[in-house]
């Protein structure tokens, strides 16, 4: 989408030329130097439009990158979530086995970490 400012600035610039050649062709050094002020005048408001318009479309590709990398975060951490139901299955079952080999040594473990929680909870008195 062009901006106004470039629009207006184009217009400004080419009445400013037009004034300029006419103040020159008839001798008139006011209007001569009244068209070379509005064609510059013209001319920046053409550039103001320009980097409007930029900036727009910077803002706009940030935005764009910013969704792109959001809809990539949300792929990998469904991803994640799919395969944590055989992690935890897989580590369900690893633990399994080790409390069967010994069941006094997880017996103990589990106790130690147990109390080890109360005291975190409770603290010492």
């Amino acid at each position: 989408m062009v901006d106004t400012d470039r629009i207006v600035g184009g217009a400004k610039e080419a009445v400013g030329k037009v004034q300029g050649a006419a103040g020159d062709f008839a001798g008139s050094s006011r209007d001569s130097v009244e068209g070379r002020f509005r064609e510059a005048q013209g001319q920046a408001q053409n550039v103001y439009g320009q980097v409007k318009d930029k900036a727009r479309d910077i803002a706009d590709r940030a935005g764009d990158y910013a969704s792109d990398a959001y809809d990539r975060a949300g792929d990998v951490a469904g991803d994640a979530y799919e395969r944590s139901g055989s992690y935890l299955r897989d580590g369900r079952a690893a633990v399994g086995a080790r409390v069967e080999e010994n069941p006094l040594v997880a017996l103990l473990i589990a106790g130690a970490v147990g109390y080890g929680l109360a005291l975190l909870v409770h603290g010492r008195r």
